[in-house]
């Protein structure tokens, strides 16, 4: 037998996004945190995950037995005001050191894209958020960070070896760019297949609504879309995520303050979420543009009936009237049709979910993904 294949995933360490530098361990997004669990069972790769921070964090030197960890200082002036330049340095240094077969940048948002595609290795990218995308949609200011990094986006895709799409919809925006795409969506974290929802028996039904409180997420209108239902029937709309610092949010919070079946939870992680699945009546993502949401495939793992907007990726995840129900973000009255028949229908929700928690941990496991994740790396060096 061969020697594993050496893989270098180049990522943001959250510890250094989110200022918890003093924070023991690593943490990382939902979908690469997932990813990370499928290779940890796959002992024919060596997985090396390369950060940037710009204090000093703990280094544990494995979060798995096949799984490293790196992280490299770099200084402030070498990110985003001078294109990650600094980072771009770090990692290929760091990289010439691991030689590994190839590199994975996940996301375009920051460092991780760019890093990646000048490492000197071959190289692929997935991304998590279209940023030519969500600028468009934010009508982002010129010199913006949104502005800044889909400028990045569209300067970093043809200069890797492939786009790892985990949509439709970013495999169409990135084609005139990326010299290759192959379509492979996000994985779930294994703990989700093990939750089995089932709402407290006399109270209200719970409503979940999952996401950064911001204009993109569309949460006042679906709000507003449901005071009719509020109306005449008893439930409880629970928001699970952290407020942007626009005028969106102070809206929000003022909605909230006169509806009383409202409900905001400030984001806490996943375990978070998975206690409120556990409870929960419905999810509901009322999104203006998604690429390929967590908490969709979540939900579907979890067996959590899914009304979502019919938008972006959100079409590959689910299969109208078989594992979820569709509206239209810009038609609120779709919001409170869908809701209705959701609240109102115990066997539609049945239906629903036992056929979406089959076809979640068909599609969306992650030992299934990361296998998939190998075949393309095995692809770019063949070829």
């Amino acid at each position: 037998m061969g020697r594993p294949l050496k893989i270098a995933i180049v990522m943001p360490d959250n510890r250094d996004e989110f200022r918890h530098h003093d924070y023991p361990q690593p943490y990382f997004g939902t979908a690469p945190t997932a990813l990370l669990e499928g290779f940890a069972t796959l002992p024919d790769c060596e997985i090396h995950v390369v950060c940037c921070v710009k204090k000093p964090v703990t280094m544990p030197e494995k979060l798995a037995p096949n799984i490293f960890y790196h992280a490299e200082m770099v200084p402030k002036l070498g990110w985003l005001r001078t294109g990650y330049l600094g980072c771009i340095r770090a990692v290929r240094r760091r990289l010439r050191q691991i030689q590994a077969d190839i590199v994975h940048g996940q996301g375009t948002e920051r460092f991780a894209a760019i890093s990646a595609a000048f490492s000197g290795f071959p190289n692929v990218l997935t991304i998590h958020g279209n940023m030519r995308l969500v600028a468009a949609v934010n009508n982002a200011r010129p010199f913006s960070f949104m502005w800044l990094t889909a400028r990045l986006e569209s300067f970093t895709l043809p200069r890797t070896d492939g786009v790892v799409s985990i949509s439709r919809y970013t495999q169409n925006a990135v084609a005139p760019l990326a010299p290759r795409t192959w379509l492979l969506p996000n994985a779930v974290d294994a703990g989700f297949f093990d939750i089995t929802a089932a709402p407290v028996p006399g109270a209200p039904p719970v409503i979940l609504c999952v996401g950064t409180i911001c204009l993109r997420k569309n949460q006042n209108a679906f709000i507003r879309a449901l005071d009719p239902l509020a109306a005449r029937q008893a439930f409880k709309l629970v928001f699970l995520g952290q407020p942007d610092d626009t005028e969106y949010s102070q809206e929000f919070f003022q909605l909230l303050q006169t509806r009383p079946w409202c409900q905001h939870v400030e984001f806490a992680g996943r375990e978070r979420v998975k206690e409120y699945f556990s409870t929960a009546t419905l999810l509901v993502l009322p999104t203006l543009e998604d690429n390929c949401p967590m908490v969709v495939l979540e939900a579907m793992a979890a067996g959590v009936p899914v009304l979502a907007s019919n938008v972006g990726g959100v079409p590959d995840l689910l299969e109208p009237e078989t594992t979820g129900l569709f509206c239209d973000p810009l038609a609120p009255e779709s919001f409170l049709h869908g809701v209705t028949r959701l609240l109102t229908d115990a066997a539609l929700r049945q239906r629903l979910t036992a056929a979406a928690k089959t076809e979640a941990r068909r599609r969306f496991h992650p030992t299934v993904i990361a296998r998939e994740h190998l075949a393309i790396y095995r692809d770019v060096l063949g070829g």
